[in-house]
C-alpha cells in the first residue's frame, strides 16, 4: 500500500503579519556581506500562555507551585501541534534542546532559504562596528492558522541587543560596555587602578544601609543574567578570602549555546564579576547561578526563561544588569520577556534590574528608559552617590556625573507599559504617550563609579560603579529577606509602594539625572530611595493578607523637570 502523503496546509493559507515584529531599517546602510542560503540557525517561537496570566492574583503569600504552572500557563498542546506541522511543511526541525510546555518555547533549526519562506523575510550579513551580523528587516508573517498563537520570533535577527551598565572609575564613556558587546576595544588597554575619591567594599555598603549584622541567606540561589563575558573561580577564591568570606557556590548554566568565556578586564568580565561578587557578598551563604547567553533577543528573552524555570538550581530572586533603550526593541521581544517576567512574579521569584547609566536620555534622542527595568514585573534599580563610614551615611545625593562624561543613573517614564496600580499615588510625570505611564525606577542604591564598588576582574583590582552594581546588590537584599522571613517575597512592588513601607527607605531628595529632579517620596531619578534594610525585610515579608491596590499618596513633589 502505498505512504499518504499529508496535505500541504500552511504553505496555502494567507499570510498574516506578527504584531510588534517590525525591524526598521538600519540607518547608516551598512555593506551587505554574502549569506549562505544552506547555513543552518535556530530560532525561538514563543508561544502565548493556555491562559491568560493575572499577576495580581499572586500577591504576597499566594504562589503557583512550578506543577500547576505547567498544567495553567504552560504552552498548549494543540499550538505546538500546529507549529509541528508547519515547521515540517517548511523543512525546519524541532531542535533537541527546545525546553519544556512552561518556558512557552519552541525551538526550530533549519536553513537560512527555508527560515525566509517560513516567515515571510529576508536575511542578510551586515558588517559594520567592526562585527558582522545576520540582519532582518520589516515584518514577519505567519500562516493563517497560527495567528493568536504566536507571541514572538526571535532569533532570525542576532545583533547585539543590550549592553551592561556597569562603569569603572576613571573611565569617561562608556567604553567597557561598548568593549562588552564586541564593538569597542580591539586589543587590550591598561585600565585604571582600583582608585576613586571614595570606594567600598560590597559588606561596606552592607553596613551603610543596615544589613541585619551577621546576615546569611543560606538556603537561597541568586539567579544572574549574563550577554557575555565570564568568571574565573581562582579570582572569586581570592576575592572572598579577602573579605574573609567563604567562597560561594557558584554555577554556570548555558544557554542558548552561552558559556562562561573569561578573557580580559576589558571585556563584559567586569559585569560578571561585579554581579557575583557583590551579590555574593552581601549575601553570604547563597548560591549563584549565572546564565550565559548570546547578546541577542532571543538569548536574552531565553536566558530569562530558562532562570525562571530552573528546578535545578531554584533562584529565588534574579538580577539582570543588561538592557537598552524601550525604542531599540521590537514590541514582541519586549511582550516576550515581560511575559517571562510575569511567570516569574506567579512563581514567587523577584526580578531586579539596572536602570541604565546614560541618565534621563538613556543614550538617546529625549526621554527614555531602559528595558527591562521600565516591565511593571521587575524591580527598577536607581543610582545615587553614597558617603558614609561604618554605619553611618553623612551623604546620599543622585548619580550625575554627566558633566564629566562618566554616567548618571537612568530614570523616567515608559512609552511602552502603562502606569501600574500601585504606583498610581507615586505622582509619576505623564508619559509621552498614552500606552506609556510606568516610572522607573523603583529603588536605588549606591551606584557613582567615583563611590564604587572595590573588585577582582580578571587578577585586577578595580573600583566599578553603574546600576549594574545596584540590581546585584539589591538581589542579595532580597536573598537575605527571604532567609530570613523563610518564605520568597516574590513581586514585591505593590508591597514596598504601600505607605506603611515607606520607612523601610531612605529618601534621597537631592540631584537630577538630567530631566528629572529627586524630590520627597517616589521620583524618577531614584524611586523611592535607597533601602534601610532591616525595615525592608520585614515590609517585604509575604502577608496572606496582602491584596493589590493603589499606593497611599505621599506628601511633596515626587519628580518634576529640573
Amino acid at each position: 500500500m502505498a505512504t499518504r502523503k499529508s496535505t500541504p496546509r500552511a504553505i496555502s493559507q494567507p499570510r498574516i503579519v506578527l504584531p510588534g515584529s517590525e525591524k526598521a531599517p538600519l540607518t547608516n546602510q551598512p555593506a551587505e556581506v554574502p549569506l549562505s542560503p544552506g547555513k543552518k540557525i535556530t530560532v525561538s517561537i514563543i508561544v502565548k500562555c493556555r491562559q491568560q496570566l493575572k499577576v495580581a492574583n499572586f500577591l504576597g503569600a499566594k504562589r503557583l507551585t512550578r506543577a500547576k504552572f505547567r498544567q495553567q500557563y504552560g504552552a498548549d498542546s494543540g499550538t505546538v501541534k500546529l507549529i509541528r506541522s508547519f515547521a515540517k511543511e517548511y523543512g525546519l526541525t524541532i531542535s533537541p534542546d527546545t525546553p519544556a510546555p512552561e518556558c512557552r518555547t519552541v525551538k526550530l533549526t533549519g536553513t537560512v532559504a527555508n527560515f525566509e519562506r517560513a516567515f515571510g523575510v529576508t536575511l542578510t550579513h551586515r558588517s559594520f562596528q567592526g562585527n558582522t551580523y545576520r540582519v532582518r528587516e520589516g515584518s514577519i508573517t505567519l500562516p493563517a492558522e497560527l495567528a493568536g498563537h504566536v507571541e514572538a520570533v526571535l532569533g532570525l535577527d542576532n545583533r547585539p541587543q543590550a549592553e551592561p551598565h556597569f562603569r569603572i572609575a576613571g573611565e569617561r564613556g562608556n567604553a567597557a560596555a561598548r568593549a562588552a558587546q564586541g564593538t569597542g576595544f580591539a586589543t587590550p588597554h591598561a585600565l585604571p587602578a582600583a582608585s576613586a575619591s571614595t570606594s567600598y567594599t560590597p559588606p561596606q555598603i552592607a553596613q551603610l544601609y543596615q544589613f541585619p549584622a551577621n546576615a546569611t541567606a543560606k538556603g537561597q540561589t541568586i539567579g544572574i543574567i549574563e550577554l557575555g563575558g565570564g568568571y574565573r573561580t581562582t579570582d572569586l577564591a581570592s576575592y572572598f578570602k579577602s573579605l574573609g568570606q567563604t567562597t560561594p557556590k557558584v554555577t554556570a548554566v548555558s544557554v542558548d549555546g552561552g558559556k562562561n568565556s573569561p578573557s580580559n578586564a576589558n571585556s563584559a568580565d567586569g559585569e560578571v564579576m561585579l554581579d557575583i561578587e557583590v551579590a555574593a557578598a552581601v549575601a553570604p551563604g547563597a548560591n549563584i547561578a549565572v546564565y550565559f547567553a548570546p547578546n541577542t533577543d532571543q538569548g536574552f528573552v531565553d536566558a530569562v526563561t530558562t532562570a525562571v524555570h530552573d528546578s535545578a538550581n531554584n533562584p529565588s530572586v534574579i538580577s539582570i544588569s543588561w538592557g537598552s533603550a524601550e525604542a531599540n526593541w521590537t514590541q514582541q521581544a519586549m511582550t516576550a520577556l515581560d511575559s517571562a517576567c510575569q511567570a516569574a512574579a506567579a512563581l514567587g521569584i523577584t526580578i531586579t534590574v539596572a536602570a541604565g547609566d546614560n541618565g534621563s536620555t538613556d543614550g538617546g534622542t529625549g526621554n527614555n528608559v531602559d528595558f527591562p527595568a521600565s516591565s511593571p514585573h521587575v524591580l527598577g534599580c536607581g543610582g545615587t552617590k553614597l558617603e558614609g563610614n561604618g554605619s553611618t551615611i553623612s551623604s546620599e545625593v543622585v548619580w550625575n556625573e554627566l558633566s564629566s562624561n562618566e554616567g548618571a543613573t537612568g530614570g523616567g517614564v515608559s512609552n511602552v507599559f502603562a502606569l501600574p496600580t500601585w504606583q498610581t499615588g507615586a505622582n509619576v510625570p505623564k508619559p509621552t504617550t498614552s500606552a506609556g505611564g510606568r516610572g522607573v525606577p523603583d529603588v536605588a542604591g549606591n551606584a557613582d563609579p567615583s563611590t564604587g564598588y572595590n573588585v577582582l576582574v580578571d587578577g585586577q583590582s578595580l573600583v566599578i560603579g553603574g546600576t549594574s552594581a545596584v540590581a546585584p546588590l539589591w538581589a542579595g537584599l532580597i536573598a537575605v529577606a527571604n532567609a530570613q522571613n523563610g518564605k520568597s517575597a516574590g513581586f514585591l512592588q505593590p508591597q514596598i509602594y504601600k505607605a506603611n513601607s515607606q520607612s523601610a527607605f531612605r529618601d534621597v531628595t537631592s540631584g537630577n539625572n538630567g530631566a528629572f529632579s529627586a524630590g520627597p517620596g517616589w521620583d524618577a531619578c531614584t524611586g523611592l530611595g535607597s533601602p534601610i534594610a532591616n525595615r525592608l525585610i520585614a515590609a517585604v515579608a509575604p502577608s496572606k493578607a496582602s491584596k493589590p491596590g493603589r499606593q497611599t499618596k505621599t506628601s511633596g513633589k515626587s519628580a518634576r523637570p529640573a
